[in-house]
């Protein structure tokens, strides 16, 4: 691995950690008992992942293209943004990244697991589920919710964003998504930021804890990565 290619890998793993220590940060600070933020709500939720993905992507912008999510990644190289040389380092960062995010809001959060008896509630800070389990239902809301953020991006990179706006332009999608779209299946819409924390949740000394729901786990994967190629598709065939 070159030394721009290892920088931009960097940037995936930093950028991705702090996506997803902000933003599973304040699913914890809702869900989890005795914390000064529990019970705050779907609005809070919604607006800390739109802080997080601008901050994550303001924090790593210097080292990569930022895109922190691998539907990302595969939107932009089908639509010749990046190279597909970049796909895999990419990709790998993210994952890594999350991982670490995960660990992250683990440790934050060390005294409140003990108090929270809900195994689901547990999981839900650090992957998404359901509100009703169809698997091909919840495959279509983070397939469409996954298009909107994909081609939005893409369209984004045909404007002239003033220095530096361009992240806070994606945090406001992000909150778009969450409150429009997410009360399906949590909105996902990053195969890394769903199946990087599943991962630490498997393995982390976490009390009270239950399964990972692995039955689920293919669905924010799956469906983020049909989504991102069909925003790029779109975004190909449309006049510019």
């Amino acid at each position: 691995m070159d030394s721009s290619v290892m920088t931009q890998f960097i940037g995936e793993v930093v950028g991705t950690a702090i996506l997803v220590l902000l933003g599973d940060g304040v699913v914890a600070g809702v869900s989890l008992k005795k914390t000064k933020a529990e019970g705050a709500g779907w609005i809070a939720i919604t607006l800390g992942w739109g802080a997080a993905v601008s901050i994550g992507a303001y924090s790593s912008g210097y080292l990569s293209s930022a895109h922190l999510n691998p539907a990302v990644t595969l939107g932009m190289a089908m639509a010749g943004k990046i190279g597909w040389d970049m796909v895999a380092p990419y990709i790998a960062g993210q994952l890594i990244g999350a991982i670490i995010g995960a660990i992250l809001v683990y440790l934050q959060y060390l005294p409140h697991w003990k108090e929270t008896k809900d195994s689901a509630t547990i999981l839900g800070v650090f992957a998404t589920g359901p509100a009703i389990r169809s698997y091909g239902a919840n495959l279509v809301s983070e397939t469409i919710g996954t298009f909107v953020l994909v081609f939005g991006l893409l369209s984004f990179s045909t404007g002239d964003f003033g220095a530096g706006l361009n992240p806070l332009a994606v945090g406001v999608l992000i909150m778009a998504i969450g409150l429009s779209l997410g009360g399906t299946t949590g909105y996902a819409i990053n195969p890394a930021r769903d199946l990087g924390p599943r991962i630490a949740h498997a393995f982390l000394p976490i009390p009270n804890k239950g399964d990972s729901d692995w039955a689920y786990s293919w669905v924010p994967v799956v469906g983020p990565m049909i989504g991102g190629a069909l925003a790029a598709g779109l975004f190909m065939i449309l006049p510019i």
